[in-house]
């Protein structure tokens, strides 16, 4: 059965419990709904044909129909009734659970004339990839006590999951290529106010694993909410966090494409000021000579500011608000833990030129395909959860190109049968 057939029955054979309101329905009123719905007329659906060693008649059509409906209630979205007739309903799951990709499954959520949305996990996608990747910025899922709607690892299985996860990238990445994630420092030792080790461990394995050097710790200071709630505000043990980690990794650092230039920054008043002046004035010595200031220093006149490697940038921006709105507009709940647009773009205009390839393994919001998109970089993006690769969609429409993919074509086709998800 191909793919596209697939998606069909999945979604029809969801849709088939639109309305139902938990109500069960039996498995002849299944094929009597999704049948029509994806082509097969009745004298098809009923007709028997020998099948198996025992060559016994079946319904071909009606096997195929059943094979979706047990998948589905594998995947714990509908359930089994009893009664005289097999009866079937839909899961508390099936009616809120988001909706993620099946191991074997990738298929395209939309693309514009410079990328590629895929709804999928990264581990099917990526290592069957055979294009140079210049960048690769990631926000993964953080390894939390009290997981978000879509899921994560625990602290024990981090470093196995991000080494796997970036394997496929790295063996992909052009000579000075680079790979940025987006970290948490927010993560205990169990019942202690003692942080967690992991990102040490994470960094020494992505450097013995995968040949990765560690270029940079970024630290990013943002308007987070203050916590840890339990360590400080609580207990009083800890202060309140005011930045995440963002480590930058490289697989060749004397080769890297990073070119400070291009992020230069405006000059502080009080430069402007000494470079009107014609420099420094003065002589100084500082650091027992180590920093020597003499008259013209800082007096030549230049592009801008090297930006320093700390990031000072709020969570909320315009992207997100118009994402947040397309969301709430299509019925979808959005992802809930976004990095800013304007931290896509620092980084994509530090690392990489227009044309090259950057790519995000856990996609959210695909805010990194919207940066690249309007940086003139090529992009390619996965994402798990149907859901956010949806909503995300519409913030793309008025890019050249844009085309709405087979996974979210049927996505829409179940939303309009009133289905809340599919397999």
């Amino acid at each position: 059965m191909n793919q596209q057939r697939q998606m069909d029955l999945f979604a029809e054979v969801l849709g088939a419990f639109a309305g139902t309101s938990g109500t069960p329905i039996s498995t002849q009123d299944v094929y009597r709904r999704v049948a029509p719905r994806v082509g097969i007329d009745e004298r098809d659906l009923n007709e028997k044909v020998p099948i198996g060693k025992s060559r016994q008649l079946h319904s071909p059509e009606k096997r195929k129909i059943r094979w979706a409906q047990q998948t589905l209630r594998q995947l714990k979205l509908i359930e089994r009734v009893d009664g005289p007739r097999g009866l079937w309903r839909l899961t508390d799951a099936g009616e809120k659970k988001l909706t993620k990709a099946l191991p074997d499954v990738a298929m395209l959520a939309f693309s514009t004339d410079l990328g590629i949305a895929i709804w999928g996990s990264c581990n099917r996608v990526f290592p069957h990839l055979d294009l140079p990747i210049a960048l690769m910025i990631s926000s993964p899922p953080f390894p939390l006590s009290n997981p978000r709607a879509y899921g994560n690892p625990d602290v024990s299985q981090y470093t196995d999951f991000i080494c796997r996860a970036l394997e496929p990238v790295v063996a992909n990445l052009e000579p000075g290529g680079s790979i940025v994630l987006n970290v948490s420092n927010d993560i205990f030792v169990p019942g202690t106010p003692a942080r967690s080790t992991y990102l040490e461990r994470m960094i020494i394995a992505l450097e013995d694993r995968l040949g990765l050097s560690l270029m940079d710790r970024v630290p990013w200071c943002s308007n987070k909410p203050p916590g840890p709630v339990a360590w400080a505000s609580k207990a009083r043990f800890q202060m309140n966090v005011a930045w995440e980690p963002v480590l930058w990794f490289c697989n060749d650092p004397l080769r890297a494409k990073s070119d400070n230039r291009r992020v230069l920054q405006p000059h502080s008043e009080k430069h402007l000021k000494l470079l009107a002046a014609g420099g420094e004035q003065r002589t100084a010595s500082y650091g027992d000579g180590a920093y020597r200031i003499r008259p013209g220093s800082y007096g030549k006149t230049t592009a801008g500011r090297i930006p320093r490697n700390v990031i000072t940038m709020g969570n909320h921006c315009p992207d997100h608000r118009q994402y947040r709105k397309d969301a709430a507009g299509l019925g979808l709940p959005p992802h809930g833990a976004p990095m800013p647009k304007a931290m896509y773009d620092f980084w994509i205009q530090f690392l990489t030129e227009p044309g090259d390839l950057c790519v995000d393994i856990f996609g959210g919001r695909l805010t990194l395909g919207k940066s690249a998109e309007e940086l003139g970089r090529r992009w390619l993006v996965t994402e798990w959860i149907l859901e956010y690769v949806r909503a995300a969609a519409e913030r793309f429409r008025a890019c050249g190109g844009f085309v709405i993919g087979d996974g979210l074509t049927q996505f829409d086709r179940v939303v309009r049968a009133g289905a809340k998800t599919y397999a």
